[in-house]
């Protein structure tokens, strides 16, 4: 049975799909980052392009929205889940619209990164139990209702029902309804399409005409249905507002909502842990296997490996065990993160025919359970699995996190000998350009230890070359790409600068590595700077207290207290 979570803060709402204890879906919408998908607004086409077949249309956000040439007019065809294929005439985009031009249109795709929202004009109205479509001639029922005979009277009541010169789609929900709460349904539906007509006439583009239901509302409308058992809130206004949506829209289900008004409803559920799971490149499998999932804006490329997990009888079961897990868990992670587009996936080699039908049909079942359209198109040449996934909102990774700041989302950074290979050969650049008698470098400590080498001897090869004192400074607060490189004019400057350490001083060190000349002593660093540790050559790997007793110029001395 099925749990759904709601727990509502000043700045959030998150709403979590549970599925038997198992996080399968979260919801996040954050007061200034509200929903756009489903929206309709009165727009103005700014800029028409022959050359995209697709025109660019104002309808008042940051960036103007793109409408292609396909959802610019009425589809010839509608497939059985309501989606629009591809019309056989070829049109051009200069005969269907004129910059200038006003036209009512829905956003089918949200904003992400530097692209607009994408747009249609052919207006979808979601209902409980219908979805009404006024530019479409058409009745259709949902593929998710599998049997026949169902499928039939489900359609002949919706025929029934249609609007002249409208189209209707009958939603998952509706199995086994009758004809009355669909009757209900669409004149509700029929209702709202009148009003936004005679809003778009009242006003000129751009503007919003209709907004879609908040996050909990549209909860209600598209996932309250008979396999949830409950639906639990945290907060007292958002369970009124929850109340009278369930009044109007499901009022069957009004005893099933319940309020916990604890801050803290996600603690007894593993939903923050599963969260930060999502996040990761890399997911465990119970087995021991794992994935590694990467994405880009269009293509996601998921691997998998057997990693920790070694079988039990021999390498033909073992692989196969591990990409039947992975299947289940490839399906749970594209609903979880919200994975859209193009997905490849590279499953672990099968020779065996049987088995790779076994992983495909694990794969195609678990898929069935995500209410967003996927496609499995077989296995390529290569062995790999091709598939999509219909991309609507932003990702959880989008919606949570944004680009390193430092990688700008490479995901790397220079390594600390390439930084420190750079910063060497600014050292002596600078050093051959001034009189001044010594430079101070700053870096982080790593690339510091880099710079001054194993007993100082790279530090101490800089000071022959240039004639001059150079001071390596370890600083925690840099990032690893960055340095900071000063002229030091005076004696006195070279002086005060020359250790962060003192004589006396007793700290806690960790020992890095033995000592290369005496294995009894052991190196420790601070800020880059080396510690000679006596003594600390038996305690690799751990954190000692030491106090120093000598200070040299590249290095320290220190023993255990």
């Amino acid at each position: 049975m099925k749990e759904i979570l709601v727990q509502s803060d000043e700045e959030q709402t998150r709403v979590a799909l549970m599925d038997e204890g198992r996080l399968a879906e979260i919801y996040i919408e954050r007061s200034l980052h509200q929903r756009l998908v489903g929206n309709i607004y009165l727009g103005r086409v700014e800029n028409v392009l022959p050359g995209m077949q697709a025109a660019f249309v104002n309808i008042g956000l940051e960036k103007n929205a793109f409408l292609y040439v396909g959802d610019a007019v009425p589809p010839r065809a509608v497939s059985e889940d309501g989606e629009p294929q591809p019309d056989e005439i070829s049109l051009s985009i200069q005969n269907v619209l004129k910059e200038g031009q006003e036209i009512l249109v829905q956003i089918i795709k949200e904003p992400v990164g530097n692209k607009g929202a994408r747009i249609t004009t052919n207006i979808t109205l979601p209902g409980r139990y219908l979805v009404l479509m006024p530019t479409v001639d058409y009745v259709g029922v949902s593929r998710r209702i599998e049997m026949e005979s169902e499928r039939e009277r489900l359609k002949s009541l919706a025929a029934d029902l249609k609007p002249k010169g409208m189209g209707l789609i009958v939603r998952t929900v509706s199995e086994n309804l009758q004809a009355g709460d669909m009757e209900q349904d669409v004149q509700g539906l029929i209702n709202l399409w009148k009003k936004i007509q005679s809003k778009a006439l009242n006003h000129g583009a751009p503007a919003i005409i209709h907004k879609d239901l908040e996050l909990v509302q549209r909860i209600v409308r598209d996932m309250f249905t008979e396999d949830v058992g409950k639906m639990v809130v945290n907060s007292r206004f958002v369970y009124e507002k929850l109340l009278e949506a369930v009044d109007f829209l499901a009022p069957g289900f009004k005893q099933r909502i319940y309020l916990d008004e604890r801050p803290g409803l996600f603690a007894d559920y593993p939903i923050e842990q599963e969260i930060q799971r999502a996040l990761k490149k890399k997911v465990w499998l119970k087995s021991g296997g794992y994935l590694v999932i990467d994405q880009t804006e269009a293509l996601t490329v998921i691997d998998i490996n057997t990693g920790k997990y070694v079988g039990s009888t021999n390498l033909e079961n073992t692989v196969l065990d591990t990409n039947l897990e992975a299947a289940v868990e490839i399906a749970r992670q594209l609903r979880l993160r919200n994975i859209g587009g193009i997905i490849i996936i590279d499953f672990i080699d099968m020779i065996s025919s049987d088995h790779q039908a076994q992983v495909l049909a694990v794969l195609e079942n678990e898929c069935k359970k995500d209410k967003t359209k996927t496609n499995i198109l077989g296995l390529t040449q290569l062995g790999l699995v091709e598939m999509t996934r219909k991309k609507v909102r932003q990702g959880l990774e989008s919606v949570m996190t944004r680009s390193c700041i430092y990688c700008e989302g490479a995901g790397r950074v220079l390594s600390e000998e390439t930084i420190g290979l750079k910063a060497k050969e600014e050292i002596l650049k600078t050093a051959e350009r001034t009189l001044a008698p010594g430079l101070l470098l700053e870096a982080h400590p790593l690339v510091a230890a880099q710079l001054i080498g194993s007993g100082g001897h790279i530090l101490e090869e800089m000071e022959r070359r240039t004639g001059k004192q150079i001071l390596v400074r370890g600083t925690d607060s840099l990032h690893i790409e960055e340095y900071r490189l000063q002229i030091l004019e005076s004696q006195v400057e070279i002086e005060s600068a020359t250790s962060p350490l003192e004589v006396g001083q007793v700290l806690e060190l960790f020992v890095e590595e033995p000592h290369s000349v005496y294995p009894h002593s052991g190196i420790a660093r601070v800020n880059g700077f080396v510690v000679n540790v006596e003594g600390g050559g038996a305690y690799l790997g751990q954190s000692v207290m030491a106090e120093i007793i000598k200070i040299q110029r590249t290095s320290a001395k220190a023993r255990l207290v």
